[in-house]
């Protein structure tokens, strides 16, 4: 398999963790999205929308999205299963999944700062509180219905890792990376703490891949 992706995409770590997880080979060609790579033609072929994760799987068309693209992981290779079998806990995982990919992620994205920046007048120091307010609301979320729902265990759903913990450690990394404070969550440490001691999440973590600022 190739990959495009980056460093510090949220999205890239997601896939690259179910990668190293499920024990899939891949290649992965890291973009600068900082000097535009993404906005290139050669990659606008790719994915039109100008975002990273991209992945290849044999002469297919590439597949976009992290979550479509973790969906076709869990349902092509095996593994370590990323998803409960049964139905109501599947949901679950997925709900939670979601909770960060779909409704707090989309809102702190490089190209959402920009926008607001450069088309709203948004001094940096605004923009920064409309990043940390989507964190928060996101982890806030996540505290409430993990510490309160009684699928959780020792990983989001239960005992096992799945698609939610992929989704989970994305958020929980940006915090430390955007000095988000975290005291209220403890829950959500606990889980992220477990999931950051997984080999094939240190090995995905964003701070050593290629073009990751020096610690």
């Amino acid at each position: 398999m190739k990959m495009y992706g980056n460093w510090r995409s949220a999205a890239a770590f997601r896939v690259r963790i179910a990668l190293n997880l499920k024990g899939i080979a891949y290649e992965e060609v890291f973009l600068d999205l900082d000097a535009g790579d993404q906005h290139k033609p050669d990659f606008l072929a790719i994915n039109p929308q100008g975002a990273v994760p991209a992945l290849f799987d044999g002469d297919g068309p590439p597949l976009t999205q992290s979550l479509a693209i973790l969906d076709y992981l869990e349902e092509t290779r095996t593994g370590v299963p990323l998803l409960p079998e049964e139905p109501r806990a599947r949901a679950r995982a997925r709900s939670l999944a979601q909770v960060v990919a779909c409704d707090t992620h989309p809102l702190y994205v490089p190209r959402v700062r920009t926008f607001l920046m450069e088309n709203y007048g948004l001094p940096r120091e605004r923009m920064l509180e409309f990043l940390r307010n989507a964190f928060i609301t996101g982890l806030k979320t996540l505290e409430t219905r993990l510490s309160n729902e009684a699928g959780t265990g020792r990983f989001c759903q239960g005992d096992a890792v799945s698609h939610a913990d992929l989704c989970l450690i994305s958020l929980w990394v940006g915090t430390g990376i955007f000095g988000i404070d975290t005291a209220a969550y403890p829950t959500v440490k606990r889980i992220s703490e477990e999931v950051l001691a997984l080999d094939a999440v240190a090995r995905a973590h964003p701070l050593r891949q290629p073009g990751a600022p020096a610690s």
